[in-house]
């Protein structure tokens, strides 16, 4: 038999309905268990737990002479199933007697002691039976709505009489047993599991924790994640809707009216940049973000474009320093980036600059997006990069921020396309030196370092493609403009 002591019992108290009531509670050894009449105990061996049968109190004489026997037979110790009200005279018979006492109170004699010699036994069905017990208990407690991880955690683990402790740990695999998720992001696993009851019971626990920490999650960032759908609605509308989204975002608690500031995270495969980020980053991340920011004083957002990460944080107007803020979080989060995504990816972040209101939203993201994309275009990858919003490239951002606009000026290029790739930005850069220029050969050939003859034959093709008049004022205007956002964009 495995060695079971009194110390171990008072563990299992909550599963076995057994409480603590007098004498010691130490580490002596429970050797045996049997189920015996008071006026019986006498005739017990050392070291056995005795069960005491009946509902009604025993006489303080009757228990008296029972615990004087007890400690003359070196008994583990009594157990009533009555509510116990035990005199003065009997505690301290218990304590000077070495005899531990204690109550289960409702509990069938039988049971309690097919339980115990269960315990003794230390076999698969102990373990079956504990494990199960510890299931239930931690069910209960995280059906209640003040449940937390700690309480479901106390409930297992006084049921199983074993320790199970949440250890942080992100780079446990989802599907790991005692791995424990919000959706199929790890947050953490579950260790001290070498216990046999603890081990069998684990997998259902770690998934009572995974459940609850989700519901915690929604409820706290549900608002939060609800107003970054709108925000993604508002980046990407046509500049004509954005007035329709101002009662919505107000209704959602989104105070459009303030300053925004947005940064723009795109990732890149290394060996294939037209490779799509592993799905399974984007949960990983935006847990990652919206933990990171909660608390500060500002109103943060973090929502995706497809692969793309954007971050806006937004204040009352005239707060210092609030780009520099904004990239102090989305610097962590590109580092995280990085890390959960490994080697083969880069992550360039673009800062936008603080802007008032719907439109600056707008605004602060298309300058954050093109910044990124700027950077990228030109090879450098996993930088941070600011917007240049003096002079012209600051209207062409604003320009390449309405998607109408954007739609308009692409389709005066469109027919280039057909020219492949490489020729298109070759025709495109040529038609911009020869606009800027004022149609002059001669100065588009100096700027592109060919002969005005070569600028010449260029410009033909491209003529014969587009069907436009270059020599109406309004065409090259529309062109040129066309050319400068495609040029920005790429």
């Amino acid at each position: 038999m495995a060695q079971l002591t009194v110390l171990d019992l008072l563990g299992h108290g909550e599963r076995l309905g057994l409480s603590h009531s007098a004498g010691p509670a130490d580490e002596r050894a429970v050797a045996r268990v049997d189920v015996t009449p008071l006026d019986l105990l006498s005739t017990m061996p050392a070291d056995t737990l005795v069960i005491v049968p009946g509902e009604a109190h025993p006489a303080p004489y009757r228990l008296d002479v029972a615990l004087r026997q007890a400690s003359a037979r070196r008994l583990a110790g009594l157990v009533f199933t009555t509510t116990l009200a035990l005199p003065e005279t009997a505690v301290a018979l218990a304590k000077r007697g070495g005899v531990p006492v204690f109550a289960a109170p409702g509990t069938k004699p039988a049971d309690l002691a097919l339980a115990v010699d269960r315990l003794l036994s230390g076999g698969a069905s102990e373990a079956i039976m504990r494990a199960t017990h510890g299931i239930e208990k931690a069910t209960e407690a995280a059906a209640r709505h003040d449940c937390t991880p700690e309480s479901i955690l106390a409930a297992a683990n006084r049921a199983l009489g074993a320790e199970l402790t949440l250890s942080e740990a992100a780079n446990v695999p989802w599907s790991a047993a005692d791995a424990v998720c919000v959706g199929e992001v790890p947050i953490g696993r579950l260790v001290g599991a070498s216990d046999p009851a603890a081990a069998l019971a684990l997998p259902v626990i770690a998934s009572l924790l995974s459940r609850v920490a989700q519901r915690r999650i929604t409820d706290r960032f549900a608002p939060t994640q609800s107003r970054a759908d709108l925000i993604v609605e508002l980046v990407l509308a046509e500049s004509s809707r954005v007035e329709g989204f101002v009662g919505q975002a107000a209704r959602l608690g989104l105070p459009l009216q303030l300053s925004h500031v947005a940064g723009w995270l795109i990732p890149v495969g290394l060996a294939n940049p037209e490779a799509r980020a592993p799905r399974s980053l984007q949960p990983a991340l935006e847990l990652f973000a919206l933990q990171l920011v909660d608390g500060r004083d500002e109103l943060w957002h973090v929502a995706f474009v497809q692969d793309d990460l954007i971050l806006v944080s937004t204040e009352e107007h005239g707060a210092g320093d609030h780009q520099r803020r904004l990239r102090g979080v989305a610097e962590r989060i590109q580092e995280y980036a990085r890390t959960l995504a490994g080697d083969g990816w880069e992550y360039t972040l673009g800062l936008g600059t603080p802007q008032s209101g719907a439109t600056g939203l707008r605004s602060s993201a298309a300058e954050a997006r093109i910044a990124a994309e700027t950077a990228i275009a030109a090879g450098r990858f996993g930088g941070v990069e600011l917007t240049d919003v003096t002079g012209l490239r600051r209207v062409l951002l604003d320009v390449y921020a309405s998607p109408t606009s954007r739609s308009l000026l692409t389709d005066i290029l469109h027919p280039l396309d057909a020219l492949g790739p490489e020729r298109a930005h070759t025709a495109v850069q040529t038609l911009l030196a020869y606009l800027a220029h004022r149609n002059s050969l001669a100065h588009a050939g100096r700027e592109l370092n060919l002969h005005p003859n070569a600028v010449g034959y260029r410009l033909k093709r491209v003529r014969e493609v587009l069907h436009l008049d270059l020599d109406d004022p309004d065409t090259r205007f529309a062109v040129e403009l066309a050319c400068r956002v495609r040029l920005l964009s790429a």
